[in-house]
């Protein structure tokens, strides 16, 4: 006599749950180990014993990373760090969402600013160091500003792309009901742009974070780069290796919680697939008279 079939389907759902589990964990964890089992072989095989390179081995730098939390020391730069992250990512999405909105949705700003925004899209962040030590001078405020600049463009961008691939219709029912520009935005056009939004905000909390560290090597006492600094002048190659582990640990913790948080759960007020345009933020800059409808 077989099982009954409630009993099949909750041993079908713990099937799929462990496997999930073992995916979303395991699998990273013994990729996670095998890099460290790397690390460790290449030091002891390629570095001589009493070399300064063996401070860069793994159990060395487990020692100091336990030592640097236990005393509070690499706590206050961490905090530093993220909130630096959070400024220049709020900076960043101030001015992003609504330039992406006009490049999206006016053709004259369009044409007008779209080249000019390509130009500056391609100049590295890092390479506006020393005007923003010249604008800014040494403290925190440099470091607001390379990030924001780096971080505006993936929200400037997938905010110009959902704008682009709104389905006019959804306007011009607006228009015909004579809802004010407000009220479109308030309930089309952001119902419709939110998952493009959402995309550009991962995309660019990603980009800060790369931009981070180096942003923090400028005037400032503290931060994760910083005391990648400080760890290198005072010879604590230990520390510096904590550090480097740290700064790979938060960066995937916080691609994880983006990923969470602001994954796009339904997209709402779109064209059909068939009709979307191939590479919408490229044509929001490159042509923007391709769009015949207005915000």
């Amino acid at each position: 006599m077989g099982r009954p079939p409630a009993q099949d389907d909750r041993r079908d759902a713990r099937g799929r749950s462990a496997t999930g589990v073992l995916t979303a964990v395991g699998y990273p964890l013994l990729g996670a180990a095998l890099l460290v089992v790397l690390w460790w072989l290449a030091i002891k095989l390629f570095v001589e014993p009493g070399s300064f390179l063996s401070a860069f081995a793994p159990d060395r730098g487990a020692r100091a990373l336990v030592d640097l939390v236990g005393d509070g020391t690499l706590n206050r730069h961490v905090i530093a760090s993220l909130k630096r992250i959070l400024v220049g990512l709020g900076i960043a999405a101030v001015i992003g969402i609504p330039f992406g909105l006009a490049l999206g949705g006016l053709p004259v700003f369009s044409k007008t600013i779209g080249p000019v925004a390509s130009f500056v899209r391609m100049v590295s962040p890092l390479s506006w160091t020393p005007l923003a030590i010249i604008w800014f001078g040494v403290g925190d405020q440099p470091v607001y500003f390379l990030i924001a600049i780096g971080a505006v463009w993936p929200i400037a961008l997938s905010t110009s792309a959902g704008v682009a691939a709104l389905d006019p219709q959804w306007l011009m029912l607006g228009r015909s009901l004579r809802a004010s520009r407000v009220e479109l935005l308030r309930t089309i056009v952001w119902p419709g742009i939110r998952a493009d939004v959402l995309t550009g905000l991962r995309l660019a909390l990603t980009t800060a974070w790369i931009i981070l560290v180096p942003a923090e090597m400028l005037g400032v006492d503290s931060g994760l780069g910083y005391f990648i600094l400080d760890s290198r002048d005072r010879f604590a190659y230990s520390d510096l290796v904590a550090a480097i582990v740290v700064i790979g640990a938060l960066g995937f913790l916080l691609d994880r919680a983006a990923h969470y948080l602001l994954t796009p759960r339904r997209r709402t007020a779109r064209r059909p697939a068939r009709q979307r345009v191939t590479g919408p933020a490229e044509v929001a800059l490159a042509e923007p008279g391709a769009r015949e409808y207005r915000i």
